[in-house]
């Protein structure tokens, strides 16, 4: 069995960052990540991020990856298990692991769930027809192992990954013939749905896939306009030749072990389906469990960070660590989470959290 004084599961910009401001306070830590890197998303995003500098602004996504990895790995009160897959809660405050095909266990005073968010699918007829993908393995065919999936790829869904991975696309000279979105507007950031209509792919908003056509891999897709109760408009159909239908609709968040747990959840489609009710130190109902990242709620990596952060030092405090600095560095913390949160852009994000209740509260 493994001891920790707090354990971080996942090991993507949340848990990097959760990991990094626990050890800073003098907590000991062991961060667990199924994959053999580091890094999460960050890995496969290689557009640049905006915002403060605190926020790495002019800076790509591989290259924050290989920044924050690299100060986890060297960090004295950091362990990092890699290949290690975390399988199930125990209510001895036990969590079992998969470690290189190795079954273990691990105890901890604390613990950060940074475990992000899979991807959602899309149901059309023949939608399990090879050269259906979902946008996170499109990424990591072009970015991580330099592979194009087609020539010819048509976008399900105009939120700022589809829209990102399309300008990816382009600058790998795959054409992107359309991007279908069935909302009656574009959910991505402006400045990165300008850059792929001034490249020429149109987006049709309130419109959606219909049906995927082909024998051995998807050859063609049949789309059209969609009413208010996104039903069909007759006479709207139209055919597309594709070689590639690629599938954004958005991700849920990865609240397994939160369930084991016993974790108060709600259900709360801003934030992308069942999150777990927090207090303002990121703690859910269930003491000693802390929550990062997209595991608490869809929202961009920047953002996951700075919860990481907060979520570390919240953890590290519990347990006595970095008391005399902590009311400073967590206002600083929260300061710079409302100000990534303002705007339009994150009006959907500030709805979702005004639904969640603190661990002991009633909802009315």
């Amino acid at each position: 069995m493994y001891n920790t004084e707090i354990l971080v599961i996942g090991g993507g910009p949340a848990g990097l960052k959760a990991s990094l401001s626990a050890a800073e306070k003098g907590a000991l830590v062991t961060l667990v990540e199924r994959d053999g890197h580091l890094g999460g998303q960050l890995v496969k995003q290689t557009h640049m991020f905006f915002g403060s500098k605190a926020q790495y602004a002019s800076e790509r996504g591989f290259n924050i990856a290989t920044k924050l990895g690299g100060q986890v790995a060297a960090h004295p009160r950091i362990n990092v298990l890699k290949n290690a897959t975390a399988l199930g809660y125990y209510e001895d405050g036990v969590v079992s692991l998969e470690v290189e095909k190795r079954f273990e266990t691990i105890s901890f005073r604390a613990m950060i769930m940074a475990t992000g968010a899979q991807e959602n699918t899309l149901l059309f007829p023949n939608c399990e027809l090879p050269g259906i993908y979902g946008a996170g393995a499109v990424q990591t065919l072009m970015n991580v192992h330099g592979v194009v999936p087609g020539r010819r790829v048509a976008m399900v869904g105009a939120g700022n990954i589809g829209v990102i991975v399309s300008y990816q696309l382009l600058q790998a000279g795959v054409q992107v013939p359309a991007i279908i979105e069935a909302l009656p507007e574009i959910g991505a950031y402006h400045v990165h749905a300008s850059k792929v209509r001034r490249m020429g792919v149109p987006i049709y908003t309130s419109h959606t896939v219909l049906t995927a056509h082909g024998r051995e891999r998807v050859e063609k897709i049949t789309y059209a306009q969609i009413d208010q109760n996104r039903q069909p408009l007759p006479g709207t159909e139209r055919e597309l030749e594709v070689d590639v239908l690629c599938i954004a609709v958005g991700l849920t968040p990865l609240t397994e072990i939160l369930f084991q747990a016993g974790c108060r959840m709600d259900y709360i489609p801003e934030l992308g389906g069942h999150v777990p009710l927090r207090s303002d130190t990121f703690e859910t109902s269930v003491p000693g469990i802390f929550i990062a990242g997209d595991a608490g709620g869809i929202e961009e990596a920047s953002a996951a960070m700075v919860e990481g952060s907060i979520a570390g030092l919240c953890a590290a405090a519990k347990l006595g660590y970095g008391l005399d600095a902590y009311p400073g560095a967590l206002a600083a913390a929260r300061r710079e989470l409302d100000a990534l949160r303002n705007g339009p852009a994150g009006k959907h994000i500030r709805s979702g959290l005004e639904k969640l209740a603190a661990p002991g509260e009633v909802k009315g």
